[in-house]
């Protein structure tokens, strides 16, 4: 089967072939229908996450169960399915309360094992980490979820309990922000969204936000300040020290941040503005995505029309062109989601 291969860190990428995957007892292997291009697959490539070499990058996507390892007792052939991008062990404390997310003993596609820039992918512990793809969802509105979509859903209502009426700014209007624009809005918040690029913040507009700012050098907190007298709940979906930096700084007293986007080390660690956070009694939280047991919620607002992830898929491409334009997309100035048809 044809797949994205990486040979060396930050290295040229090919796609080149290899051999099919052997279904684990407890898991299943997936005929990917759609994956999606996301910077967090940028950062595994850069060399910000440990992999080992040669390694397929990819870790959110949907498909067509292909093969079921014995163990797995939900699932069979033909399933239509999908995946958060952490997968829990399925025995531990966390797993078992309903937090796979935070599983120490989690694999990642894309991370810890290979991903789904290929034309079929494994999950592990199934019966944990599978979710089924009701037939009015598409395989690409589906893909768009195991990252970008459930991280904002959760970010927002999980970590930041967001309630109507509230601020909140949103830096970067890629497609965990721009997700976040819409689940915002359907909660009832008043959005600023921030990103460098126009074209993404037309579209962040389109979709209800009510102020854009351009991320052009200029002082973004006091601009968001003077328009809203501060948010009540920051997100930085980029992951800079300055994006970081940014959306803490633009919280009213007592506000709460969520930080999405991975922030890469900088002299070994990350700066954040904790004096202001100290100061201001800011809270701040990581979020990691959301597990498989919280989808069926999301799931139903989809159903519903109450959000439509589809709207955010700018793109779909074959596994040549992505495999050209993951080295460059922390720089590339793209509006919305890129997906991934391995079968072009």
């Amino acid at each position: 089967m044809r797949a994205i291969v990486m040979d060396q860190i930050a290295g040229p990428l090919a796609v080149q072939e290899v051999e099919e995957p052997k279904v684990p007892l407890d898991g299943v292997v997936i005929t990917v229908a759609a994956t999606g291009l996301c910077r967090s697959d940028w950062h595994a490539w850069a060399g910000h996450d440990e992999i080992v070499l040669p390694h397929v990058p990819g870790h959110e996507f949907a498909g067509v169960v292909a093969a079921v390892g014995p163990g797995v007792k939900r699932w069979a052939v033909g399933d239509r399915v999908t995946a958060p991008f952490v997968e829990g062990c399925g025995a531990c404390e966390w797993c078992l309360s309903g937090n796979a997310q935070v599983c120490p003993e989690q694999q990642q596609p894309g991370f810890t094992h290979w991903g789904s820039f290929t034309e079929k992918v494994v999950i592990h512990a199934a019966d944990t980490n599978l979710v089924a793809i009701p037939e009015r969802v598409s395989f690409e509105a589906a893909a768009s979820l195991g990252c970008r979509f459930a991280t904002a859903y959760r970010a927002l209502t999980g970590r930041a309990r967001l309630v109507a009426e509230e601020w909140v700014t949103i830096v970067g209007a890629g497609g965990v922000g721009l997700s976040a624009v819409m689940i915002a809005k359907a909660l009832g918040g008043k959005v600023i969204a921030i990103d460098r690029n126009t074209g993404a913040l037309d579209l962040a507009a389109s979709l209800g936000a009510d102020h854009v700012l351009v991320a052009d050098g200029s002082d973004i907190p006091a601009q968001v300040h003077a328009i809203a007298g501060g948010s009540h709940v920051s997100i930085d979906a980029v992951g800079s020290e300055q994006t970081c930096a940014d959306a803490i700084l633009s919280l009213r007293r007592r506000g709460r941040h969520v930080q999405v986007g991975l922030l890469p080390p900088v002299e070994g660690h990350p700066r954040v503005p904790m004096a202001r956070v100290i100061a201001w009694e800011l809270d701040v939280f990581g979020s990691h995505g959301m597990p498989a047991a919280d989808y069926q919620g999301m799931l139903a607002l989809i159903e519903s029309g109450a959000f439509e992830p589809q709207k955010l898929i700018e793109r779909v491409v074959g596994l040549d062109d992505a495999a050209d334009m993951l080295p460059r997309l922390d720089t590339a100035n793209v509006a919305g989601m890129t997906m991934i048809d391995p079968t072009r």
